[in-house]
C-alpha cells in the first residue's frame, strides 16, 4: 500500500488549484464509480484535503493506470524503487498529467504530441515540459512514453470538473538520455562512438533531435569507419544532432534542419508512400522520445561531405559513404548488453509508424508495438536521477 499512498498523495501536489464552474461531477465521484481505480479512491476517501486539491484542477487530462496496471508496477524492482524516492515517484506521476483536455475523439490516426506536467529539468530537459505521443491505432487509443513503451486506454472519457480521466493498461515510462536509450534500442554502434569521442556533450544538450543510424548501417560501411580519427568521427556524430526538437509530424518535404555543431544543413524528402528521409537515409523508427528530446533512427550513416537526397524511385536509404561492411561491429567493444528488444510489426516496418506533416500517409494500424522486457529498467532508475539522465 506505501506505493498507492505515494502515487496519490504526490500527484495531487502537482496539480495547480484553480476554480471551475460547469456541473460535471467531481473527480472523487469519477474515480469512485469505477472499480478499475479502487486502489486511487480508497486512499482519496481518507484523505479529504487530496481530494479538495484535485477537484479544484482545470483543463488537465489525467492518464489512469488501472489496477492491475499499478499492482504489475508495484510488484517490480523498479516499482519498489521509484515508491523509495520521491523526486522519481513525482516525476513519474507528473507524466501521467497532460496539459489541456482530450477526449478519446479528439485523438486521431496522425500523432498528436502532447505536453505533460513533468518539467523538472532534472528529468525532463525540454521546454514545455516532456511529451507523449498519443495516437489512434486501429480502434485503440494509445500513448507512447520512453522506449516506445505502449500504454492502452481501457476507459476512455471520464469527465470531472476539472478535465477527463482515461484509464490506461500499463504505467508510463518517462523517457532516458540518449546513451541509455541506444542502448535499450540495441543501437549499440552509436553508444560507442559517442563515448569514443567527446560527443556526450552535444547529446545532451537542451531540446535536440537525433538521427541514430541502427547498427547495421554503421556495420555496412565499416571499412570506411575503421581509420577514422576522433576529431572526424565526432565531426560526423554530431552532424547527426540538430538543434531544436523535430517529431515526425514537423517534418515536412524539402525543408532544412540545421545541426547542434556548426549550422551544417540537413535536408528532409518524404516521397509519395510517406516515407521521411534525412538526406539520402531513410528513417525507419520515427519518435523516440528522449530526455532532452526526440530521437528517430535511420538507416544509413549521414555524411556531412555528401548531402544529396534519395533516387526519385528510391524504397530505402543510401549509404553516405563508400565502404564495405565488416565481421565485427564497429565501436561496440566494452559497451553493454542491450537491455530491450521492440518487436517490429508484421510488415517488417519499424514501430510506431507516425504521420510525417504533408505527407498524407497514416500511421499504420496493422499490431501495435510493444516494448519488451520491462525490468531493464532497474539499473536506470536504481542509479539515480542525476546518473539516470546523465546531467
Amino acid at each position: 500500500m506505501q506505493f498507492k499512498h505515494l502515487a496519490v498523495l504526490t500527484l495531487a501536489s502537482l496539480v495547480a488549484t484553480q476554480d471551475s464552474s460547469n456541473d460535471t461531477q467531481s473527480l472523487n465521484a469519477t474515480l469512485s464509480s469505477d472499480d478499475q481505480l479502487s486502489n486511487l479512491t480508497s486512499f482519496l476517501s481518507l484523505n479529504p484535503a487530496i481530494v479538495s486539491v484535485l477537484s479544484q484542477a482545470s483543463n488537465i487530462t489525467i492518464l489512469a493506470p488501472s489496477n492491475n496496471a499499478f499492482s504489475e508496477f508495484a510488484n517490480t524492482d523498479v516499482g519498489r524503487d521509484i515508491a523509495s524516492d520521491p523526486s522519481l515517484l513525482a516525476a513519474l506521476l507528473q507524466y501521467h498529467v497532460l496539459n489541456g483536455t482530450f477526449q478519446a475523439s479528439q485523438i486521431t490516426n496522425q500523432s498528436t504530441f502532447v505536453s505533460t506536467y513533468l518539467n523538472n529539468e532534472t528529468y525532463a530537459n525540454v521546454t514545455g515540459g516532456q511529451v507523449v505521443e498519443a495516437v489512434k491505432v486501429g480502434n485503440e487509443t494509445v500513448f507512447y512514453s520512453g522506449l516506445l513503451q505502449n500504454a492502452t486506454v481501457t476507459t476512455a472519457d471520464r469527465n470531472f470538473t476539472g478535465g477527463t480521466v482515461h484509464i490506461i493498461d500499463r504505467v508510463l515510462v518517462f523517457p532516458l538520455n540518449v546513451l541509455d536509450t541506444a542502448n535499450a534500442l540495441n543501437l549499440t554502434s552509436l553508444r560507442g562512438a559517442i563515448n569514443a569521442t567527446d560527443s556526450i556533450e552535444a547529446a545532451n544538450a537542451r531540446n535536440i533531435t537525433v538521427f541514430a543510424p541502427n547498427n547495421e548501417a554503421f556495420n555496412n560501411i565499416g571499412s570506411a569507419l575503421a581509420n577514422l580519427s576522433n576529431d572526424n568521427l565526432q565531426n560526423i556524430l554530431e552532424y547527426h544532432i540538430v538543434e531544436d526538437v523535430y517529431y515526425s509530424t514537423s517534418l515536412e518535404n524539402g525543408t532544412t534542419l540545421q545541426s547542434e555543431d556548426d549550422d551544417r544543413e540537413l535536408t528532409i524528402t518524404i516521397n509519395e508512400n510517406g516515407t521521411v528521409f534525412v538526406n539520402a537515409a531513410e528513417v525507419v523508427v520515427p519518435n523516440v522520445l528522449i530526455a532532452n528530446g526526440v530521437l528517430h533512427i535511420l538507416d544509413n550513416v549521414l555524411n556531412p561531405n555528401n548531402t544529396d537526397g534519395p533516387f526519385e524511385s528510391a524504397t530505402a536509404g543510401a549509404p553516405g559513404f563508400t565502404g564495405s561492411a565488416v565481421s565485427e561491429q564497429p565501436f561496440t567493444s566494452g559497451q553493454p548488453t542491450p537491455t530491450t528488444q521492440i518487436n517490429p510489426t508484421s510488415e517488417g516496418a519499424g514501430p510506431a509508424q507516425s504521420t510525417a506533416a504533408g505527407s498524407g500517409s497514416e500511421t499504420s494500424g496493422a499490431a501495435t508495438p510493444l516494448v519488451t522486457g520491462g525490468a531493464q529498467y532497474v539499473a536506470l532508475f536504481g542509479a539515480g536521477a542525476a546518473a539516470y539522465l546523465g546531467f
